[in-house]
């Protein structure tokens, strides 16, 4: 079941990419067309066409390599019984109690700070975090997992 899942998941961002490229390829179309006009305010609209597939481009394979990076260390992790455990108090509506994910917190965050250079207690850091329901933390911790894991 959590391979189907995890098939789906793929399905689901290569489509979402997918649409993305359409875009940018519709978006540098417009940008030709409006650089060909004589009109300054045509031609700046243009530039500005031209600009905004290029962010899209860089935020896209940003966000695909930090998810594939992020996968791998799950996989090796998951693999050498690392992950933590999904095992904290949820809500009736499925949220996690939150007064028990910061208690977890604290211990995954004395494991980071007690091996700064590990990227495995930064990825159950990164989890802690995302837990608590500090995600922008999470995705910090997760980048900082990501660099030791490729320095490793």
């Amino acid at each position: 079941m959590a391979a189907l899942k995890v098939s789906k998941t793929k399905i689901w961002v290569a489509l979402i990419c997918l649409l993305l490229v359409f875009y940018m390829v519709v978006m540098m179309q417009r940008a030709v067309l409006l650089l060909g006009d004589t009109d300054w305010v045509a031609k700046l609209l243009g530039v500005s066409y031209f600009v905004i597939p290029l962010v899209a481009a860089w935020a896209l394979i940003s966000e695909v390599r930090f998810g594939a990076a992020t996968e791998k260390m799950a996989n090796i992790l998951d693999a050498e019984g690392g992950l933590p455990e999904d095992n904290l108090p949820r809500t009736p509506g499925g949220r996690i109690v939150r007064a028990a994910a910061d208690a977890e917190f604290e211990k995954y965050k004395a494991e980071a700070e007690a091996a700064p250079e590990d990227w495995r207690s930064w990825f159950r850091l990164s989890c802690a975090y995302d837990a608590s329901g500090d995600r922008k933390r999470a995705r910090k911790a997760m980048r900082d997992a990501i660099v030791l894991f490729r320095k490793a």
